[in-house]
């Protein structure tokens, strides 16, 4: 049996991926003290979570419940209505980049001179540079380039975020085997689990909404079923609440269950209310690393 299969937490399988193991065979002759070398003690562990990197979303209420932004080494999920496949605008990333060289301007003020001129030299364009667009046009190619990833990374070592828009699309599109599909979407999973972790980024998966029967009525869930569920280390769910958009941490082995409001303006993500909290600017992926960007395209 592969470990993609084992009934275990996807957090569970992605160490035995990254760790050489791909079935339970291989398992099955490594003795246990072979594997407790590889065991971190609990000091080490909670250390090593609290100095991970987080990417800051723009919108500090959203990065409260987030626990200070989106966390690299994982991978999260965040799915809501409408979709957006194929949507990828340009004009919306310089915009969003203009924000963002405007917002390190101001925090600037609070640095250290030698940090502040280090600011100071980003421009819109060294952010546009940094952003790797890719667009697909099907299952296979999503697959391939998925599998190109390893490669593509560490040939771009200031990559530190994945996007993938949506890792939805063809699969609801294109695949009438359900039991294949599951294989196929646990096995992406653990790729792109391995890959957070080796190169230290962030992975965020983009998910469709349908409708399941849940106590008597039709209610919207995130797409994919139940097994995909388990596939991710967070996920986010998107909603309205009256005239104000919503974020609610849905899954997660580290945050609460928490909503935060949150608004997208043309300066990208931002607080749904003026707020006159000052948001801590991190040295993330659009200030200084890169971005790509993966676009689910229908031809």
């Amino acid at each position: 049996m592969e470990i993609s299969r084992l009934p275990i937490s996807a957090s569970h399988r992605g160490k035995l991926i990254s760790a050489g193991y791909t079935c339970l065979s291989s398992l099955s002759s490594v003795s246990s003290s072979d594997l407790a070398r590889g065991a971190q003690n609990a000091w080490d562990m909670l250390h090593e979570e609290e100095s991970l990197m987080r990417i800051t979303t723009s919108c500090a209420d959203l990065d409260n419940i987030l626990g200070g932004g989106i966390n690299c080494k994982e991978v999260t999920e965040i799915g809501g209505v409408p979709d957006t496949e194929g949507s990828f605008m340009v004009e919306r990333a310089l915009q969003i980049a203009e924000a963002c060289v405007e917002d390190m301007s101001e925090y600037s003020r609070f640095l250290r001179n030698d940090i502040q001129a280090c600011q100071v030299r980003i421009q819109p364009k060294d952010i546009l540079e940094n952003i790797y667009y890719f667009r697909i046009c099907s299952y296979t190619e999503q697959i391939a380039l998925i599998n190109y990833l390893e490669k593509f990374i560490s040939e771009h070592k200031d990559v530190k975020l994945v996007i993938v828009d949506s890792i939805t699309f063809h699969f609801r599109q294109d695949f009438d085997d359900m039991a294949l599909r599951t294989r196929v979407l646990g096995g992406i999973s653990l790729k792109l689990m391995k890959l957070a972790k080796e190169f230290s980024l962030a992975v965020v998966l983009l998910n469709q909404v349908t409708t399941k029967y849940i106590e008597g009525s039709f209610q919207l869930t995130l797409a994919l079923g139940d097994s995909w569920s388990h596939s991710c280390t967070n996920r986010v769910i998107l909603y309205w609440n009256g005239n104000e958009r919503y974020a609610y941490i849905d899954k997660s082995p580290s945050l609460r269950s928490a909503s935060a409001p949150y608004s997208v303006t043309s300066r990208g993500i931002r607080n749904s209310a003026p707020s006159y909290k000052r948001i801590k600017m991190m040295m993330g992926p659009l200030q200084r690393n890169g971005v790509i960007f993966i676009d689910d395209y229908e031809q």
